[in-house]
C-alpha cells in the first residue's frame, strides 16, 4: 500500500495518483465489492469486474495485484498515518496514535459505512479474504509506526502503541459489523473504542475500583 505522508529521511515523498487514476481505483473497488456481495467472492471473475468498470482485465492488474487486494485494501492508510504524525511529538506514542486515529476515523464519510460493513461480511464468509485482511491490517500498523517513528516517537513505543489501538479499533469493528441496523456509523464505532482507552477514563475506572 503506497504512503503518501512525506518523512524526513530526504527521500521525495510518492507522487500522488493523478485524479483519473484515483477515479479509475475508486470505481474498480465499488464494481467489486456489489458483484462480490451479489455474486460471492470466488464466482465473480476480474474480467467480470473489469468489464463492469469499463475498463481491460489489465488495467485492473495496474491498481490491483490479486481479486483479494480489491476487496480488503484500505485507502485511509495514508489520511491515518497523516492525522497521527499531526499530533504533538510532546505527547506519548499512545495518545498520539489514539487522537489521530480517533480525528481521522470521526470525519469519515457515511459511504465507508456501507463499504465497510460490505467488506466484513465477505471476510466472514470467505477464508482468503481473512488471510488478506491480515496482512492488510499489519500494513495499516507498519504505515503508523512509520509515521510515529519518522515524527520522534521512539520505537517500541509506537510497536506498542499502535498495536493496543489498530487492535481495539479492529474488534470494535468486528463487533460493529456483525449488528442488526440500526447501529452507530463507522466514525461513531471507532470513536467510542478510542474514547474508552482514553488514559483518563482508564485511570478514573482504576480509582473508582479501589476506592
Amino acid at each position: 500500500m503506497e504512503q503518501t505522508l512525506a518523512t524526513n529521511t530526504g527521500a521525495p515523498a510518492p507522487r500522488p495518483e493523478s485524479d483519473r487514476a484515483a477515479r479509475t481505483r475508486a470505481r474498480l473497488q465499488a464494481v467489486a465489492l456489489d458483484l462480490f456481495v451479489r455474486q460471492g467472492f470466488e464466482e465473480t471473475t476480474v474480467e467480470q469486474i473489469a468489464a463492469a468498470a469499463g475498463v481491460s482485465h489489465m488495467t485492473f492488474f495496474r491498481y490491483f495485484p490479486t481479486k483479494e487486494s480489491v476487496a480488503v485494501e484500505d485507502p485511509y492508510d495514508p489520511l491515518l498515518a497523516e492525522a497521527v504524525a499531526a499530533q504533538p511529538a510532546s505527547l506519548s506514542a499512545f495518545e498520539r496514535v489514539r487522537r489521530g486515529t480517533r480525528d481521522a476515523m470521526a470525519a469519515a464519510p457515511p459511504s465507508v459505512d456501507l463499504e465497510t460493513a460490505a467488506r466484513i461480511g465477505l471476510m466472514s464468509l470467505t477464508p482468503a479474504l481473512r488471510a488478506r485482511a491480515w496482512e492488510n491490517t499489519n500494513e495499516t500498523q507498519r504505515v503508523i509506526i512509520d509515521a510515529l517513528v519518522t515524527t520522534g516517537s521512539p520505537r517500541a513505543d509506537a510497536v506498542v502503541a499502535t498495536g493496543a489501538c489498530v487492535g481495539a479499533v479492529m474488534t470494535a469493528l468486528l463487533d460493529w459489523g456483525a449488528q442488526a441496523d440500526p447501529r452507530p456509523s463507522l466514525g461513531e464505532c471507532v470513536v467510542d473504542a478510542l474514547d474508552r482507552l482514553d488514559p483518563r477514563r482508564l485511570l478514573a475506572a482504576a480509582e473508582e475500583e479501589t476506592s
